[in-house]
């Protein structure tokens, strides 16, 4: 079914809880190697203790997506879990600032990273379900604006707070602002999914008989996970390309994310230790140039669907990857703190094709009626060079990279070139083309030349796409 044309306060509705989700994902990116720092954590440690992000993506955001798949009921399909993940969240984001240990601070971020998946998983989908093939690009790109404002806010909040006078520290020694920022998070988490949840509504399954007897035959867990391997095997060829350039962007994101606050601080603002004001000067500095780079983000957003229909969408997303290899790389090479707004402009270039692009390419190449599952398949293409990440750089970190994290911020520069050279292989189905549409044109193709004299194996025409 083609959906109907939505407005554009519509689409802003639909995509608003967006805000708040990433508002919760830009306090941890920016300040929880901080937060780690304070409570004397090694640095070479670090991403073994960021690993909650990509290990609950991995497990939850198949199952959810799998799950919304087979949902009906007064909230709708996506909604109910949108609701109840924001509410664990908010918990999570409210109470973090309050660990006084590294123990405690991994043991929150595991259930703040598993609410977020759960929340965020399903809104990937909402915008495929809810909007017609032509307007999925400028529902995906409002997604990007509405990650780059949250982000935006989140990461500058604990800068301000300081600007604003805010000086004090916890016993922990955490600074105030942080905790501050973390606790009006929740709330912003918590009022903006609400905000989706009651302004935007969702279509019924078409055939609610077949789905209801779909949903009898598949439930349960067990059922889901079959769900999911199913649509592993049967993955479309545009999926399986998509998941290379995810894999080298995805290992590339968590360098920056993880060490660029703590080489700001120490090769920036030439902070000795944690203990030193200079090291909260540098990681609230740290935020601020991810703020810039978020700003670049929602900046940008809207142009993107104009330069993708005058080029291509995949000639946007290759060239904006290295506009984000060139900013981290330069980061090495950068000892002016003001200099490091120009190096995350090209971060915030990428970061706006990397939250959409992908997702209108795969959300043209994939079945209507299995736009969950496939979304939380995708996911793991995200979350496993994350997790990838995470257990090669501790290894390497103080021999390859010479205890220096500027060169693991670096590493992820390069590891973004080699994403931006993939991108030539994807095959990006024409927008409105569904695969089942190709499938029959295939066959079609097929038929044509059988009947004429001589036969054609159907393997050497039928493309699995």
């Amino acid at each position: 079914m083609n959906r109907p044309r939505m407005s554009f306060w519509q689409i802003w509705n639909m995509s608003f809880g967006f805000l708040g989700i990433q508002f919760g994902w830009g306090l941890q990116l920016a300040n929880m190697s901080p937060i780690y720092k304070y409570l004397h954590a090694e640095e070479s440690s670090l991403p073994y203790l960021w690993l909650a992000g990509p290990i609950t993506g991995l497990l939850i955001q198949p199952i959810i997506g799998s799950m919304s798949d087979r949902t009906w009921n007064r909230l709708g399909r996506r909604r109910p879990y949108f609701l109840i993940g924001a509410i664990l969240a908010s918990s999570a984001l409210f109470f973090m600032p309050n660990s006084s240990a590294v123990w405690m601070a991994a043991g929150m971020l595991w259930i703040l990273d598993a609410s977020i998946n759960i929340t965020m998983e399903p809104f990937r989908a909402f915008v495929a379900d809810n909007l017609p093939v032509e307007q999925r690009t400028l529902g995906f790109v409002m997604q990007s604006f509405f990650i780059g404002i949250g982000q935006t806010l989140a990461n500058a909040l604990p800068y301000l707070f300081t600007t604003l006078g805010v000086v004090g520290v916890m016993a922990s020694g955490i600074p105030s602002s942080v905790e501050y920022s973390f606790k009006i998070g929740a709330v912003v988490f918590l009022l903006a999914v609400v905000w989706t949840v009651v302004t935007t509504k969702e279509y019924p399954p078409e055939n609610m008989e077949e789905f209801e007897r779909l949903k009898r035959e598949k439930k349960g867990i067990g059922a889901g996970f079959a769900e999911i391997l199913s649509a592993v095997v049967e993955m479309p060829k545009t999926m399986k390309q998509l998941a290379v350039v995810q894999f080298f962007t995805w290992f590339a994101l968590p360098c920056m994310w993880q060490f660029f606050g703590i080489a700001i601080a120490r090769h920036v603002f030439l902070a000795p230790n944690e203990k030193s004001p200079l090291f909260a000067q540098g990681t609230e500095w740290g935020g601020l140039c991810f703020a810039v780079y978020n700003i670049v983000c929602f900046a940008i957003a809207f142009l993107l669907p104009w330069i993708a229909r005058v080029t291509s969408r995949k000639s946007v997303h290759a060239i904006a990857l290295i506009c984000g290899a060139v900013g981290l790389i330069a980061v090495y090479f950068i000892g002016n703190k003001w200099m490091l707004f120009l190096s995350m402009a090209g971060v915030g270039i990428a970061w706006a094709s990397i939250l959409s692009m992908p997702y209108v390419i795969l959300s043209t190449a994939v079945p209507a009626a299995r736009m969950g599952v496939y979304m939380g398949v995708f996911n793991l293409f995200i979350v496993i060079p994350q997790i990838v990440m995470s257990l090669i750089v501790p290894n390497i970190f103080n021999n390859i990279l010479g205890g220096d994290p500027r060169n693991a911020v670096v590493l992820g520069g390069f590891s973004l070139l080699v994403a931006a050279a993939t991108v030539v292989v994807v095959r990006d189905l024409p927008g409105g083309i569904r695969p089942e549409e190709i499938l029959r044109a295939d066959a079609h193709e097929l038929l044509t030349v059988q009947e004429s004299a001589q036969p054609v194996p159907s393997t050497g025409l039928i493309d699995e796409g």
